[in-house]
Formats: structure tokens, C-alpha cells, sequence
């Protein structure tokens, strides 16, 4: 026998779905869970049975009520199939309906709400028609609504209560019923029905958006304003993320609804600066005037959560619209990145430690919003950075879209391949061209701007520290790391006077990855060319070293992280010409610094400490070794220099030390296939080993006077390694 097709009426879907129990089952909280379930399916069923006699007799009464109560209740759950669309749409063509509107009864304009949503789920054979005698109807219901008297506010959503609810209404009811009708024809046309007649119905009901963004645009003005205090301007933009969200695409190349779309996004779904704003207006820096649950309920309501569709309907209008309209859209985005980041900056500093759960609640947000600006971004670099613009227009669009990320990257928590895409696509133009890179590079914060912002110390009461702000701290991060992938294309001078300040500050940063950063970005310049300014670009590699040497040794062990100073330093022996004061200084440096750490643990007794150099002596073993690998790295020049000091060094240590330091110097010096300066190095070590062995039973021996005789009579010795 063939199986019957599924009924369509949703009394009929409830009671079977309800009805069904496992008869070798006997377990009381199954049965009690079966009762709940059955009880609550008889209740819509008696509810939906209740509005259909309604209709049918003309006649609604307060029982109704609760029937409509049970429905908006039921509606996490709730299946509308098609006749109880049909059903609704039937009462909201009444006189019934009519009255309910105007009375502003609550649950029947939510149960309207439920529909307009949802209605193209309906399983009606995906009959895009009816699509638009839903709009039609609402059309004509809410214009009367707005014609009649003494009606009552609406609350359409949760968290809002209308203040023209006559009005707003009738355009709510518009965009839902036009998104409706977008979203059934786009999935008509996934279904392969004929264009000529989902075609129409785009036309109307893009036509009636298009319409209202156009007006809403006209009553914004000054698309620069990021606060909005017209309710019903900010109403309407609600209304349209939402039915952009809902229409499941759009075909229009009207510049108005791609702005007003974009302003709703930037100014109503991510509202963050006028919660900065209200923060930061208060004169005591507290709250101001925000209420954190404010905040809370922005997240939960269905603006925020369906943010995601509306950004991918701005993107799809923003690659068919003119250049004006793109510009304008671009730069709104553009600086709103730069108004979060000075933002959350100033309320970071402000709310942490104070009020840590409206801070976490605003980063959510932000979070969103950078995901936003990153969808956002890939869809510029591939229309903006292709071969139909002109070189100069690919660079600013680059240029922009990296300051930009840098603004919001302390918001970056996952590794996005939108990101990854758009990043690679803007920094290989603007690593590929000077003009590109120098205006990159020069939007770097100065040093003053990092270590002392006027506006950041008064809302500090002046204790502002540039290492606890964490939202800068990610943005020069940012800059760290791009900033090597176009050093070649960086002329000196800009180096010098917008890069190395802050490099040499975040060298002192307490985050490891921070200053190790830093460190890349020395080593990339010092190994950097330019032909075209490569004489002064030698000369300021030189200046460098002095300062870097003296930073980096500084803050170390502690803060400076080894690995960095490795790099830097093997970066300028290989790279600086060949005798350069600036290596000399290095290993000068490097021997003094290692010398001052082994005095530290020279007389701690625990010889484990120089057997395996562990504990305290750790550090100093690190500028050991690394002195040892420099052996093999410095010029002929600097190398009888760097041999006389090491040894001087070595001498020093104690048995056990010497003995480690020795063995490793054996294994490298044997490993060489230096064929010019092994000989040397071979005939280097028998000398220190003759030395140690000679210093280490004169101080055995020897009182400290004796030993300081000893050190100085070495040293004619030591002279002519």
C-alpha cells in the first residue's frame, strides 16, 4: 500500500508527533515528559481551533485573548503550516483584525510579527504569489490603522515600545511583507520556477524599500552623525537591517539603501560609540549614563543576532553601486574603525576592574563588528584592488583597509580566512610600492601619542601606563608585524623618524610576543636594501645598533626575550660592513653584559649551577653561547677582538663553567669548514685552555689580593691570542 503524503495542517502534525510512546518503556519521567508534551500540543490545537471559529462566526471575545497568548507563548516552538497562514491572514482582513490593530492588542500584532518572519517557511508549494497578498493586505490594514484614533503603543519587538506606533507600524508591517517577498522569490529561483514571474513581485517590493531608505536618508542629513536622537529615524533603521536581513538578497543599485543600510549597521546594530559616549560624558568616569542592561538586551535582541545576514546584503548591493556610493560606504566603515579603537581604548581603561561584565558585554559586541568590517573589507579588496581602478586608487584602498585592521585587531579572536584573504590582498599592494608604504607606515601612532595621550591621562587622573593599555597594544602589534613585509620599499628617514621610537619602546613591552615583535622589525631593516638611499641607510643601520644594544641588554633576563636579541644581533654582524665600530660595540656589549651576570652568581657554592648551568646562571650561559655562535659569524676584522674578549671572559669562570664553555667551543671549532679562519680558531683554544688551566690553579691557591695580580699579569698573554 503507498504511504500517504504528510498532512499539511498543523493539528493534525502535533497530535500524531504527541501520540507517539514507546510501549516497552514503563518509565515514570518519560510518561510525565509524554503528559507535558501532549498537554501542551492539545493547547494549540484548541487555540487555532478557537481563531478559526472566530473568523468564521464574526465574533472574538475575551477568551481569545488567552487563545492568542497561547500561540505567542507556544512560538519557540510553534509550526505554521499553510492554512494557518492563510488563517491568520484571514483575520487580519477583517474587521476583526482591524479592531485588534487599533486596539493595539499585544499578542495578535506579535502573532503578525511571528507570520510576516516566518511565512515563507510555510509549506505552501513555495507560492511567491502569496507572497504578495500578504503585502497588499498589510498594506492596506496598517495605512487604516494610521488613519484611525486613539490607538495604543505596539511593542513590535521586545525591547522596543514604539512612540509612533501608528506609523511605525505601517512601515514595519511594509519592509517585513517586501522582505517576505524577497526571500520566497530568491528561493523560487533556487527551485528553478521561471524568473519572468518571481520578477514582478522583486520589482514591488525592492520598489517599497528603496522608497522608504530613500526618505530616511533625506531625514539623516549629515551622514557624519554616529549619535541618532530621532526616534523614529532610529526606528526605521531597525526596520531595514531587519527586512535586509530576512529578504534573503536584494537586486537594487539605489545608492540610498545602501547607505541607510550601512548607517543602520554602524550607528543601531553596533551602536558601541554612543555607548562610549555615554560612558565617558559622565565627569566622575563612571557609567555616565549607560545602564548595562541596555547593553545586555542589545545582544539579545533580534537586530543584533541577525547582523550577519544584513552585512552580507550590504556587500552584495555595495559591488553593484557607483564609485560615489561606494566611497561614501567605505569611508563610514573606515571611521568607525578608528572611532572603536579610540573609544574602547578610553572605556578599557575606565570600566577594568570597576564594572568587568559591561565590559566583556561591549567587546561581544565589538567582536561582531569586527567581523563585520572584515566581511566588509574582502568585498572592497576584490572590487577595489583589481586592474579596472588605477594603481593610485589600489593603494588607498589598501592603505586603508591595514589601518583599519590595525584599529580593530584587538578584537580578533579566531583566525578568519575572510581575514587572511583581505590582509594578504591589501598588504601585497602595499608592500610591492613605496608611495603605498610610506602613507601606511606613517599612520603609526608617535611616541607621544603612545606614552602620553592628553585625553587619556585626564580620564587616568594622570596615571596613565602605555604597557596596561591593551587596546593599543594590539594595533602596534599589528604594525610590528607588516611593517617587515615592506621594509624594502621604506625610504631611511621615514624609519628613523616614525618606526624606530616606537620599535625601541616595545622592545621594553612585558609581553614576550610584543617585544619580540620589535625586535623582527630591527632585524628586517638592518637586513633590508634600498638602492636608493642606501648610503644613508647604512649609516642609520650603524646608529641603531648603539641603542638597540644598550634597550635590549637593559631589560635583560626579564623582559627582553632572547630569541630576539639572537635575531638582532645576527641580523647586524652579517649585514653591517665589515669592520663597522657598531660590531665591535655588539660584542662589547655582549662580553660586559655577560661579565656583570656571572659576578651576580660567582659565589654561590652550588657548583650544579655551573655544571648544567642551571638556575642563575642560566642567563648568563645564553650570552655565552651566543657570543660562542658569533665566532663563526663576525667579520676577520672584528674576530681577534671578539676572541681576546671572550677568553678574557672564559678565564673567569669557574672550573666547571670553563670545562662546559670549552667542550662546546671544541665540538663548534671541530664542526667548522671554515677553511680561512679554522687555523686560527685551532690555535685560539689551545691557548685558552692553557690559560684556564693556568688561572684556575693560580686563584685555587691564591688570596683575592693575589688573584687580582694574577688576573693583570694574564693579560699580555691574552693579548697576543
Amino acid at each position: 500500500m503507498a504511504k500517504q503524503a504528510p498532512t499539511l495542517f498543523i493539528e493534525d502534525w502535533l497530535r500524531t508527533s504527541t501520540s507517539i510512546n514507546n510501549n516497552n518503556n514503563n518509565n515514570n519521567n518519560n510518561n510525565n515528559k509524554n503528559n507535558v508534551a501532549s498537554l501542551s500540543a492539545q493547547m494549540i490545537i484548541q487555540a487555532w481551533g478557537a481563531l478559526r471559529d472566530c473568523v468564521q462566526k464574526g465574533a472574538f471575545d475575551q477568551r481569545h485573548h488567552h487563545f492568542l497568548k497561547t500561540l505567542v507563548d507556544a512560538k519557540a516552538t510553534l509550526y505554521v503550516a499553510d492554512p494557518q497562514a492563510k488563517l491568520l491572514i484571514s483575520m487580519l482582513n477583517s474587521r476583526i483584525g482591524y479592531a485588534l490593530c487599533s486596539s493595539g492588542e499585544f499578542h495578535f500584532v506579535r502573532l503578525l510579527e511571528f507570520l510576516l518572519g516566518n511565512w515563507v517557511d510555510v509549506e505552501v508549494g513555495y507560492d511567491v504569489s502569496h507572497g504578495l497578498m500578504i503585502l497588499h493586505l498589510v498594506e492596506w490594514v496598517v495605512f487604516r490603522l494610521v488613519s484611525s484614533s486613539g490607538s495604543k503603543k505596539i511593542a513590535i519587538f521586545s525591547s522596543d515600545v514604539l512612540e509612533n506606533p501608528k506609523a511605525n507600524f505601517a512601515v514595519f508591517g511594509v519592509l517585513m511583507a517586501a522582505a517576505g517577498v524577497l526571500r520566497a522569490s530568491n528561493r523560487a529561483v533556487k527551485q528553478g520556477e521561471r524568473l519572468n514571474v518571481v520578477s514582478g513581485l522583486r520589482i514591488s517590493a525592492e520598489a517599497r524599500i528603496e522608497a522608504i531608505a530613500s526618505n530616511l536618508i533625506l531625514n539623516i542629513g549629515d551622514h557624519s552623525n554616529i549619535i541618532i536622537e530621532d526616534g523614529e529615524v532610529k526606528f526605521l533603521l531597525h526596520c531595514l537591517s531587519l527586512a535586509a536581513s530576512r529578504s534573503g538578497g536584494m537586486n537594487s543599485t539605489r545608492g540610498p539603501l545602501l547607505l541607510s543600510l550601512a548607517l543602520a549597521l554602524l550607528i543601531e546594530v553596533f551602536p558601541l560609540r554612543r555607548f562610549y559616549i555615554m560612558i565617558l560624558g559622565s565627569p566622575t568616569g563612571n557609567l555616565g549614563g549607560l545602564n548595562p542592561v541596555c547593553v545586555k538586551e542589545h545582544q539579545d535582541s533580534i537586530l543584533f543576532k541577525e547582523a550577519g545576514a544584513a552585512t552580507g546584503i550590504l556587500c552584495n548591493l555595495y559591488a553593484s553601486a557607483n564609485d560615489d556610493d561606494k566611497c561614501k560606504v567605505e569611508n563610514l566603515v573606515w571611521s568607525f574603525c578608528h572611532d572603536i579603537y579610540l573609544g574602547h581604548r578610553q572605556i578599557a581603561l575606565v570600566l577594568q576592574g570597576k564594572s568587568d561584565q559591561l565590559l566583556n558585554d561591549l567587546e561581544r559586541i565589538a567582536e561582531s563588528a569586527f567581523l563585520m568590517v572584515v566581511v566588509f573589507a574582502l568585498a572592497v579588496t576584490k572590487d577595489r584592488l583589481t586592474s579596472k581602478f588605477s594603481r593610485k586608487i589600489q593603494m588607498d584602498c589598501s592603505v586603508k583597509i591595514l589601518v583599519s585592521f590595525s584599529c580593530m585587531e584587538y578584537f580578533r579572536r579566531i583566525r578568519l580566512p575572510e581575514y587572511v584573504e583581505a590582509i594578504r590582498s591589501a598588504a601585497m599592494n602595499v608592500q610591492e610600492n613605496e608611495v603605498a608604504c610610506v602613507c601606511f607606515v606613517e599612520s603609526l601612532p608617535s611616541y607621544v601619542d603612545l606614552t602620553n595621550p592628553q585625553e587619556f591621562c585626564r580620564v587616568q587622573n594622570g596615571n596613565y601606563v602605555w604597557s596596561k593599555d591593551e587596546v593599543q597594544t594590539a594595533r602596534i602589534l599589528f604594525y610590528l608585524r607588516v611593517i617587515p613585509t615592506c621594509i624594502s620599499f621604506l625610504p631611511s628617514y621615514v624609519f628613523r623618524k616614525v618606526v624606530a621610537a616606537p620599535m625601541y619602546l616595545y622592545m621594553w613591552h612585558p609581553n614576550n610576543k610584543v617585544a619580540r615583535a620589535s625586535h623582527s622589525v630591527f632585524s628586517a631593516f638592518i637586513t633590508s636594501e634600498m638602492e636608493s638611499d642606501e648610503d644613508e641607510r647604512i649609516l642609520l643601520k650603524e646608529q641603531l645598533v648603539f641603542y638597540y644594544m644598550k634597550r635590549s641588554l637593559e631589560a635583560y633576563p626579564g623582559v627582553t626575550p632572547f630569541d630576539g636579541v639572537v635575531s638582532g644581533v645576527s641580523a647586524l654582524v652579517r649585514h653591517l660592513p665589515a669592520g663597522s665600530p657598531s660590531i665591535y660595540f655588539c660584542v662589547h656589549s655582549l662580553v660586559e653584559k655577560a661579565n656583570g651576570l656571572c659576578r651576580e652568581v660567582m659565589n654561590l657554592k652550588d657548583s650544579e649551577l655551573w655544571k648544567n648551568w642551571q638556575g642563575d646562571s642560566e642567563p648568563c650561559k645564553k650570552i655565552i653561547e651566543l657570543l660562542m655562535q658569533l665566532i663563526s659569524l663576525v667579520d676577520i676584522q672584528v674576530l681577534p677582538e671578539m676572541m681576546k674578549l671572550l677568553a678574557q671572559l672564559i678565564i673567569q669562570l669557574p672550573k666547571d663553567g670553563q670545562n662546559m664553555v670549552l667542550n662546546e667551543l671544541y665540538a663548534l671549532v671541530a664542526e667548522s669548514d671554515d677553511v680561512i679562519r679554522k687555523p686560527t680558531l685551532v690555535s685560539w683554544l689551545q691557548s685558552l685552555s692553557f690559560l684556564c688551566s693556568q688561572a684556575t690553579a693560580a686563584n685555587e691557591t691564591c688570596t683575592d689580593e693575589q688573584r687580582s695580580e694574577n688576573s693583570l699579569s694574564l693579560q699580555n698573554v691574552m693579548a697576543r691570542l
